[in-house]
């Protein structure tokens, strides 16, 4: 049993060094261990597959995509610019600030890191350069701030935790509001400091009636929130349902309200959603069946057995969980991680009395922290391609905010009511 474990997670790290799509990588793993176990039947592989996506949670996702999609395409970041411009411009470091509270609110409306970093960083780099802030600060802020993007909802990364964990998705949903807005504010502080000691000024104070017709314009886009979470916590609708009234009202908005999409676009939008599902779907599928086989030889057990033996203080185990969540995420996607980790570190984290709920916030926290770190930093090669920057320079440029993040992640981690509170 031992030597097929090994052989599984060899396999994955020889798959994965060799730069095969992580999906795949995880999928050839499986059969790997499924050959060399020889217990289990070849149709094993395949029979977790399909009934991983029959789930109804998992529905939620490609029309989540999909309004993020919409709302990329059309104008509602320049929207939410204008309103961030009108509240915080003025502070020192104002257009630091404008890009930590953009993508806060844009994170709200995409749900993806990467697709935060483009929309909010393609125009907020160019301007803060303008305005004479080093090329290297606009662009690890944006950067930074793009991982606001999956950690407040609606969020995939959630959907998948939730339907992994077997937890309430809506609950989730919930649950990420405070420490979204938590890592935001702190952020904030972060680009404040920096701004003060290069002397990066903020802008001109904006009336009440100017922060009133900027509110007014970014109305529609504001709403999404609203009207996704509103209906969540009121109950009156599931998230797979919130979803599908946020596509519509999305295409309604941007289509008919604005007018800003073609029917070009509007091929993109379906185009684009078809190809990010059926990768997010390839890495569930597969990840679950590694999940599946993983409990079969009762890795999760064993796991739970090792980190017990060196402490039953949680005060010294979660420690260590977190940096074990913070390495695994410079080599594997985030929702990978969600999927191979979540059955076999929820045991552990239930045996040191940490709510399932309370630690997928934790883990969606330290996995979008992956997003800033090579070779896997999704959120480094998009702010590269935006600043024209080398990886090497934009890497060393996001420590700091890297580093506010990790003190954010140990409040989150130990205060819990930051993520229980409204629930």
């Amino acid at each position: 049993m031992e030597f097929t474990i090994l052989i599984i997670f060899a396999s994955l790290a020889f798959f994965l060094l060799l730069s095969v799509p992580i999906g795949i990588a995880i999928g050839l793993c499986v059969a790997v261990g499924i050959v060399f176990g020889d217990i289990l039947p070849p149709a094993f592989l395949v029979q977790k597959m399909i009934t991983s996506l029959d789930v109804f949670p998992l529905m939620a996702v490609p029309f989540f995509i999909m309004a993020g999609e919409i709302m990329q395409k059309g104008s509602m970041a320049q929207r939410l610019l204008k309103v961030s411009h009108t509240f915080v411009g003025h502070v020192t470091g104002g257009m630091a600030h404008i890009s930590v509270l953009t993508s806060m609110f844009y994170g709200a409306l995409s749900g993806s890191s990467p697709a935060t970093v483009a929309a909010v960083g393609g125009i907020m780099v160019p301007s803060m350069v303008k305005e004479g802030y080093s090329r290297r600060f606009a662009a690890a802020v944006n950067t930074s701030a793009g991982c606001l993007g999956v950690m407040i909802p609606p969020s995939v990364p959630l959907i998948i935790y939730g339907t992994t964990a077997g937890v309430s998705v809506g609950d989730l949903f919930i649950a990420g509001v405070g420490p979204g807005l938590f890592v935001g504010v702190c952020l904030m502080i972060c680009s404040y400091v920096i701004a003060r000691r290069h002397g990066y000024g903020g802008g001109k104070r904006a009336s009440f009636m100017e922060r009133m017709t900027a509110l007014r314009e970014a109305l529609v886009a504001l709403m999404v929130p609203l009207i996704v979470l509103g209906g969540i916590y009121g109950g009156l609708t599931t998230p797979t349902e919130a979803g599908v009234i946020a596509v519509v009202y999305a295409f309604v908005a941007e289509g008919l309200v604005l007018r800003t999409l073609t029917w070009g676009k509007v091929w993109d939008v379906f185009r684009n959603t078809a190809i990010t599902s059926a990768s997010i779907f390839i890495v569930v599928a597969t990840a679950t069946a590694l999940g599946q086989i993983l409990l079969f030889y009762n890795v999760p057990d064993m796991l739970v057995d090792v980190l017990v033996g060196i402490s039953d203080n949680k005060y010294v185990l979660i420690p260590i969980i977190l940096v074990f969540l913070l390495i695994m995420g410079t080599f594997m996607d985030a929702l990978a991680n969600i999927l191979i980790l979540t059955p076999l570190l929820l045991p552990v984290m239930k045996h040191l009395g940490m709510d399932p709920i309370h630690f997928g916030i934790v883990m969606i926290v330290a996995a979008s922290m992956g997003f800033l770190t090579p070779p896997v930093g999704v959120n480094l090669f998009v702010g590269c391609s935006i600043s024209n920057l080398s990886i090497e320079r934009l890497s060393v440029a996001v420590l700091p905010f890297l580093f506010t993040m990790c003190i954010a992640l140990l409040a989150i981690t130990f205060i819990p009511a930051l993520s229980l509170g409204l629930l």
